[in-house]
């Protein structure tokens, strides 16, 4: 699905599927998605026998960031009911996509997130200073792995 071309894509056009099942009703849009990211750890290795005096490195393990989501609060509680649902003991696991539109609305790039779970639901901030802001809520995901369709 990636497809190359000379301009890079804007950053305000995507879609995030939870994998819930009804993929077509789609409650909210996200605002904000961050944390795409993964980062491989290195070990440091010299046998006694190698002609340089330097250590090589190996690749080993490797760990994921945490992504999260932000939306406007409209009133839903599927978010909650996710960390509600694995804070009580049930397998929270999903495979959640976030899918980056051109400016037609066709999707050109998707990141697979494998075995998404939950692990931090944040609530809005409210004050009655008379601002204007929005009531965000945001969703942090821990996973297993990130495929770059």
């Amino acid at each position: 699905m990636a497809t190359l071309r000379n301009n890079p894509y804007g950053a305000f056009n995507f879609l995030v599927s939870l994998g819930s099942g009804d993929e077509t009703n789609v409650i909210a849009g996200f605002s904000d998605v961050s944390g795409l990211g993964t980062e491989i750890n290195y070990s440091e290795y010299r046998s006694g026998n190698d002609l340089v005096n330097t250590v090589r490195k190996v690749p080993n393990t490797f760990k994921q960031e945490d992504v999260t989501l932000k939306r406007g609060l409209i009133g839903s509680t599927d978010l909650f009911q996710w960390v509600k649902s694995v804070r009580e003991g049930a397998d929270g696991r999903r495979s959640v996509t976030i899918t980056v539109l051109d400016e037609a609305r066709n999707p050109v790039a998707a990141f697979k997130l494998t075995n998404a779970q939950p692990k931090k639901w944040v609530g809005p901030t409210l004050a009655a200073k008379g601002g204007g802001e929005v009531a965000m809520e945001e969703l942090h995901l821990t996973h297993e792995g990130v495929v770059y369709e």
